[in-house]
């Protein structure tokens, strides 16, 4: 599927990560999201109903991504890709980036970050 929906470079400050510090201080993160979808109907009715609100995803990438510590930000990008497709099920599928701009690396670097994606599961044909 050709058609998306992306939000990049979505800023939220958390407390993830497996040192004390991460976890008392916070850090900033920073997602990139993109929902994969068929937007054909959208582009024939011109109505959000037929879409999805980008606004809306971004309220829901933000709730699973602050609603708990998460040691890795591998687990973190998961809730986060889980609660855009259970939220949303036009979505086929979504890739959630997530940078840590300021993990405790020694070493000088822009960032480090992960990327998954997820698909809704297809029944198996019999």
């Amino acid at each position: 599927m050709s058609d998306r929906i992306t939000v990049h470079g979505l800023t939220v400050r958390a407390n993830h990560g497996i040192m004390a510090e991460e976890r008392s201080l916070g850090q900033r993160f920073v997602l990139d999201l993109t929902a994969k979808l068929d937007l054909a109907a959208a582009m024939r009715s011109d109505r959000l109903a037929d879409s999805v609100c980008y606004a809306t995803m971004v309220d829901v990438a933000v709730a699973a991504f602050s609603e708990r510590h998460y040691n890795l930000i591998e687990a973190a990008a998961g809730a986060v890709a889980e609660a855009i497709l259970g939220r949303f099920p036009i979505v086929a599928s979504v890739e959630v980036t997530v940078e840590k701009p300021n993990a405790p690396i020694n070493a000088v670097f822009r960032t480090v970050a992960i990327t998954i994606e997820r698909s809704r599961e297809r029944p198996a044909r019999d």
